[in-house]
């Protein structure tokens, strides 16, 4: 089967929705199909069209950004060409050109699914409200024109104005969760580089500089931590300098974050690769999630930390739930609330072998072959219906 993934970013930049649809496409080449990747050309130092990982990348050039989006005058023609030559197509949205490839599946008769990974909100400002709205129609036009919408989680979808117009559509299939295996030694090396001094407990949070992650909660959340273990530090993986849309609310929380930086309580360890990250897990005594709205539907990097055997606090939103309720790993705290994430991490710490859980059940539910394997069922059930 020759299957196109479309999305407007792709490696090398870093996103849960990137590094699902990089899971996504590994494991259906591995099965033995023809994946090709669309995307954008975010930076002209990457290639036009290369081989990663037996998985063909074709960027579009990019003319200039609009807020967080890129406008790329030859998609169109990109599109239409891979296309003609796909058996299906697979769209990953928010995306501002899903509705456009999504037509040209319904009109060249391709299966077509769309995945839905999250809501946007752009930062505040008028001329981000009007393209969040642009944005949002399009996405609405780009499902009905798809044949099946896919969401991580019911809890998700059924809390989701976008996803709860189009339920007859609707297909719940968890994401592809895997990591490489750092090994006891890349495990000591990296606690050896990040936490010589062997300061206790570790709170790790990664993800994205960003307001939506909810690192303001975090921060006021912390003294009450520090109170019950004054050597605490947290660990924090991602990008955090030249954030797109976010240089406000980092200047807003730099001056602390310098603070508790100069006592060694905080450390900023940037974007880290996949066996960086799985020597970063274990070295953590619990990973938080402290999301503040619907930009963030699951939180892959609770799921990679409890395969780590990591327990993770997680905010009480649709979706973001979910890993912790699923497995036991973990403690939901109220959205926003700094008292009540501290209370969670405090829960955790004190009773952190309460948490535990055998790993291969936790990997069992997110095995990257059993998502390749629902949407083959998936694309398999629609061109049976157009038969």
């Amino acid at each position: 089967m020759r299957v196109l993934i479309v999305l407007t970013y792709y490696r090398p930049h870093t996103s849960g929705l990137t590094i699902y649809a990089e899971r996504l496409a590994c494991a259906l080449a591995q099965r033995g199909h023809q994946v090709t990747i669309l995307t954008s050309r975010y930076d002209r130092r990457l290639p036009a069209e290369e081989q990663l990982d037996g998985v063909r990348v074709v960027r579009a050039p990019v003319a200039f950004r609009i807020s967080k989006g890129v406008i790329m005058p030859t998609f169109g023609f990109l599109a239409w060409k891979l296309a003609r030559e796909a058996d299906v197509i697979s769209l990953h949205l928010p995306q501002f050109d899903a509705a456009g490839v999504a037509l040209r599946g319904r009109l060249l008769h391709k299966p077509t699914v769309l995945t839905y990974h999250c809501d946007l909100q752009l930062p505040p400002g008028f001329f981000n409200r009007v393209v969040n709205q642009v944005v949002h129609w399009m996405n609405r036009l780009a499902a009905k024109f798809a044949h099946r919408i896919v969401a991580y989680t019911q809890d998700f979808a059924d809390n989701s104005p976008y996803l709860s117009r189009f339920s007859e559509k609707l297909r719940v299939i968890p994401p592809p969760v895997t990591l490489p295996t750092a090994g006891p030694s890349g495990v000591a090396a990296f606690a050896k580089m990040h936490n010589p001094a062997g300061q206790q407990p570790i709170i790790g949070m990664a993800a994205r500089f960003a307001a939506e992650k909810g690192v303001g909660v975090l921060l006021e959340a912390f003294p009450q931590v520090l109170e019950r273990y004054p050597n605490a530090r947290i660990l924090y993986a991602g990008q955090y300098q030249d954030v797109l849309g976010e240089q406000a609310y980092a200047q807003q929380l730099d001056p602390l974050i310098r603070r508790y930086e100069q006592t060694g309580q905080w450390k900023f360890l940037g974007v880290l690769t996949p066996l960086q990250m799985s020597a970063f897990y274990p070295n953590l005594d619990v990973l938080v999630v402290p999301s503040l709205n619907s930009t963030e539907s699951f939180g892959l990097v609770q799921v990679e930390a409890m395969l780590n055997g990591v327990p993770c606090v997680a905010s009480d939103l649709p979706g973001v739930r979910q890993p912790v309720r699923m497995t036991g790993m973990g403690e939901i705290a109220p959205v926003g609330d700094a008292s009540g994430l501290a209370a969670a991490l405090l829960q955790v710490l004190e009773h952190r072998a309460d948490y535990a859980r055998p790993k291969d059940e936790i990997a069992a539910m997110f095995a990257p072959e059993q998502t390749a394997a629902a949407y083959e069922q998936l694309f398999d059930e629609i061109g049976k219906q157009q038969a």
